[in-house]
């Protein structure tokens, strides 16, 4: 694999790459380790996405974070190269209507095991950012706090669904130009929240979501 980074800056990223894999290290005893993360339980419209992924013991892409700390332009960067690198990887999207009829936590659990369903081989393990009482279809589990940014393989799925919402959201921006979910992504910032005020609500909106703000 080509290195972006040199020297010292190298060196750091690659201690840090490593000690972000304490996790994989202590599951080594398992050869499949799937890292499974959500996009989008907060925002006020648009889906929940889930995604897993299971990468090559070797694999040391630069840059890998929890989505939240890496900017968008270098997410779409790192989705590329994650899905090139992963040996498997799954997506699930679970829309509004379904977060409203079973709940954000229901909805999120629900694309969980579509995602685990969804891998081309069967994991050995799964490592979730913490989610319990999920049904992982038989395969052991292990929930980590602040998974996203502590486990590798979490970090990885964390951008495969990030960068998977926000292409989501920026056709619906195309869709709904009046709200500017390319900007905020259906987060509740005071511009969308003066949107739904000014125009109510459009078919993506999650209703659970909105009833401080629509009557």
């Amino acid at each position: 694999m080509a290195r972006e980074l040199k020297g010292e800056k190298l060196e750091k990223e690659l201690l840090r790459l490593e000690e972000m894999k304490a996790y994989e290290k202590e599951n080594a005893q398992y050869e499949l380790i799937c890292g499974i993360d959500e996009a989008g339980r907060g925002p006020l419209a648009g889906p929940v996405v889930v995604a897993g992924a299971i990468m090559p013991e070797d694999s040391m892409i630069e840059g890998v974070n929890d989505s939240k700390k890496v900017s968008e332009k270098k997410r779409e960067i790192l989705y590329d190269k994650i899905i090139e690198e992963a040996i498997s990887y799954s997506v699930a999207i679970i829309d509004e209507k379904i977060i409203d009829e079973i709940n954000i936590l229901n909805a999120t659990k629900k694309g969980l095991t579509q995602v685990v369903g969804g891998q081309k081989v069967k994991p050995d393990i799964i490592i979730v950012d913490a989610l319990n009482n999920i049904d992982t279809l038989g395969i052991p589990y292990t929930p980590i706090i602040k998974g996203d940014a502590l486990a590798y393989s979490i970090s990885c799925a964390s951008i495969i669904a990030k960068v998977t919402r926000d292409r989501i959201m920026r056709q619906m921006d195309e869709i709904y130009p009046e709200y500017g979910f390319a900007g905020h992504k259906g987060y509740g910032t005071a511009k969308h929240i003066a949107a739904i005020k000014e125009y109510g609500l459009c078919k993506i909106h999650r209703r659970s979501f909105t009833k401080n703000f629509v009557k």
